[in-house]
């Protein structure tokens, strides 16, 4: 796997995914994408499947601090959100609850009291010109108030990071195959 297999590149929000108009204002917006090899799935649950079932320890030791924290204020903490999916067989990923899924596209996301998120895994399933199949991770985020305003103002950049570890780990453990779609 080359380099650039491994490499998640900071992009511009696809104007044809699901969330490039999901809210009217946006308090965060991002994307990254990667490079998928020939051979992998470019079915987007899947990949998303995957990408948050493996994620790196210190996601989870993260997520155990914000937890504590953000419970304390009365907003859903990742085991709560578990849970939700459990109790109802409704459709989740890990902790988000899918939106909308398309043959290349999986909209993610929750709503709260201070801020709701949409998440888009998006695949390209033909390659581009230079023969190239590519995964972007997009992130929008609509903030209802100070308190939501001021929770993403302290997590975006850890946002940041965990967007571009769990692409590169997904990367380097090697992503499901096209025959496992």
């Amino acid at each position: 796997m080359s380099n650039q297999q491994r490499r998640a590149t900071p992009v511009s929000l696809p104007i044809g995914s699901g969330i490039a108009r999901a809210y009217e204002s946006t308090n965060l917006a991002d994307a990254y994408s990667i490079e998928l090899p020939t051979e992998a799935s470019t079915n987007p649950e899947l990949l998303a499947r995957f990408i948050f079932s493996h994620q790196a320890p210190w996601v989870g030791n993260l997520m155990a601090v914000r937890d504590a924290v953000v419970g304390k204020f009365g907003l859903k903490t990742a085991k709560q959100l578990t849970s939700l999916g459990a109790a109802s067989g409704a459709g989740r990923v890990g902790i988000f609850k899918i939106y909308s899924t398309s043959p290349t596209e999986v909209v993610l996301g929750e709503d709260d009291k201070h801020l709701d998120f949409r998440l888009s895994v998006l695949c390209t399933n033909q390659p581009s010109p230079g023969g190239k199949r590519h995964l972007t991770l997009s992130t929008v985020v609509h903030c209802h108030n100070l308190s939501g305003r001021l929770y993403i103002g302290a997590i975006a950049p850890f946002h940041r990071w965990v967007v571009q570890s769990s692409l590169r780990r997904a990367a380097r453990i090697g992503w499901p195959s096209a025959t496992e779609a």
